[in-house]
């Protein structure tokens, strides 16, 4: 019996790359999307209505699967949105709807879908963070926050599920080549800011390092073999070796020395 596989955010970027890829590996994947019936692509794989904004549409997605398949073997928590811009210039708002979609969404999911699973003795629950969560980057703290409270959440709740046979790991990506730049909030640069340049110049760069990112497919195989391995770690992180390399320094150096390589990274003052 193929095993059951949701995937939210399926519909695009590093989501529609790991439903394509365990497809063709026979899993039985369903992914999902706000509103699938905008999609106008053929998938190999179906997509589902579901606002991990909404706790309803979550249960409703979930139930509607499970009547369906009597199951769900794996949960691959991808949906989410990215945001950038000075903190003192985000729009309270939309720190806000980072947080409703990056953190506490996720954590309705596995709420949602805890309970089959512990019904059913196992499942595998496996969350996308990002690197960015290991580290406090400028106009990017928000974003960073959101993965970072995610991975920690995981921590705990790995511990408190694993009785009931269930296991849970984050699975941190670096820079990928996805369309995550044209779904992103981007504060403004205003001409008026005090950050004008400075943030001006970090988000280009941010840019050129999501043009330029690997190929989804390696997050992809990296999430097929975490499926197929009995306890996964509790963290994962794939992505360039610079990146990867970059958490090894933060545990390393001196907090102070640091911040002063991600300011010359950044080149900032």
């Amino acid at each position: 019996m193929s095993k059951v596989v949701l995937i939210t955010g399926g519909s695009s970027g590093i989501g529609k790359a790991i439903g394509e890829y365990l497809s063709s590996k026979g899993y039985k994947v369903y992914g999902t999307s706000r509103n699938p019936d905008r999609i106008k692509e053929k998938f190999n794989f179906p997509i589902v209505a579901l606002d991990v904004t909404k706790p309803e549409s979550i249960d409703k997605a979930i139930s509607e699967i499970v009547a369906l398949e009597g199951h769900i073997d794996v949960l691959v928590n991808n949906a989410g949105i990215g945001i950038t811009g000075p903190v003192e210039e985000t729009p309270t708002d939309e720190i806000r709807n980072a947080f409703e979609t990056n953190f506490y969404g996720p954590i309705h999911v596995m709420k949602s879908v805890l309970p089959y699973m512990r019904k059913q003795g196992s499942g595998k629950i496996i969350n996308i963070t990002s690197i960015a969560g290991y580290m406090g980057l400028p106009y990017r703290g928000i974003y960073s926050a959101t993965k970072a409270a995610l991975e920690i959440t995981t921590e705990a709740f790995r511990m408190e599920t694993r009785q009931f046979g269930i296991e849970m790991t984050n699975i941190a990506p670096g820079d990928f080549a996805t369309n995550i730049v044209a779904g992103r909030y981007h504060a403004p640069v205003l001409a008026n800011s005090p950050y004008k340049d400075a943030y001006g110049r970090t988000l280009a760069m941010m840019n050129e390092h999501v043009d330029a990112g690997e190929n989804p497919v390696k997050m992809a195989k990296a999430v097929c073999k975490i499926i197929e391995t009995t306890n996964p770690k509790i963290h994962y992180k794939v992505g360039a070796p610079l990146q990867k390399f970059s958490i090894v320094l933060k545990r390393i150096l001196p907090d102070k020395m640091y911040e002063r390589m991600l300011l010359n990274h950044y080149k900032l003052k």
